[in-house]
């Protein structure tokens, strides 16, 4: 554990970060405001002028602690697989175009953490041969709604912006809208399947 701030405590949690950031959910600790799960690390935003809580140290030393990475809600994401780079994805797969669409609305992808833009889910479960390198140079502008593969991820685009992942379809469903409770759409720990529309 480190202090990223004088209210911030970095926790690193490698492959289980997201079984214990539900661990940490279920807890309930005194003096925790948020938790916010990142790649291999876990932020632990206290309220002011709070210190650690004893069970958080509890939960760590407790290797054993069953991990529920289930109780997230399930997603089902209409997607139009007509993406830039869909037929160059499939190739590097050594699929046809039909073949990798029918492998990607096959997976159940969970949501390991947020990031990047406000509601942008990064969705893990990609088989290897759908782990693909970002773009060598990133889009200046990448509409809201594309369905994009990056490194070991897959993620929709909540708005416009730059992006450097492999476009390969769009989805109409509003993944962050701050009228809704929560604003993003997608949680750590929800699972995501891609269908066809």
């Amino acid at each position: 554990m480190r202090w990223m701030t004088d209210r911030g405590l970095v926790i690193p949690g490698g492959a289980d970060t997201l079984g214990l950031y539900h661990r940490l959910v279920q807890a309930r600790l005194p003096c925790v405001v948020e938790l916010v799960p990142a790649d291999e690390s876990l932020l632990v935003v206290l309220e002011q002028g709070g210190v650690i809580p004893p069970g958080i140290l509890d939960i760590l030393n407790n290797a054993s602690a069953e991990t529920r990475v289930s109780i997230g809600r399930q997603h089902d994401i209409p997607v139009h697989f007509d993406g830039a780079d869909l037929a160059e994805v499939a190739e590097r797969a050594a699929l046809s175009p039909a073949a990798a669409v029918e492998l990607l609305c096959s997976l159940n992808l969970r949501v390991k953490f947020l990031g990047f833009q406000p509601g942008f889910a990064y969705l893990e479960g990609l088989p290897p041969e759908l782990q693909i390198p970002r773009l060598s140079s990133p889009r200046k502008n990448v509409p809201a709604g594309s369905v994009a593969l990056g490194g070991g991820y897959c993620g929709i685009y909540p708005a416009a912006g730059p992006g450097g992942w492999h476009l390969i379809g769009v989805s109409d469903v509003k993944m962050f809208d701050p009228d809704m409770v929560p604003p993003a759409r997608l949680q750590p720990g929800d699972t995501v399947r891609l269908v066809a529309a």
